[in-house]
């Protein structure tokens, strides 16, 4: 999965802690998070984390964080 240049991921959340961006529904855990797009529009992203194991989730959660998040050298 390749990031798009000019898109962000919202880093709000409602939710501290461990578990931010994280649900459990019915034994598997999934992301949700919002991205905000160059053009001033906002879209919900909800993923399967396909795992129930909330370790593994997180460590899921970090790499999606990572690929959308711009880094210093490249917004």
């Amino acid at each position: 999965m390749t990031k798009p240049m000019s898109t962000t991921l919202s880093s709000r959340q409602k939710t501290h802690g461990p578990n931010h961006h994280l649900w459990n529904n019915h034994g598997t855990w999934w992301f949700h998070g919002t991205i905000h797009k160059h053009d001033g529009t906002a879209q919900r992203v909800r993923l399967s984390l396909a795992t129930r194991n909330v370790e593994q989730a997180r460590r899921k959660r970090d790499i999606i964080f990572q690929r959308w998040t711009p880094s210093p050298t490249h917004p």
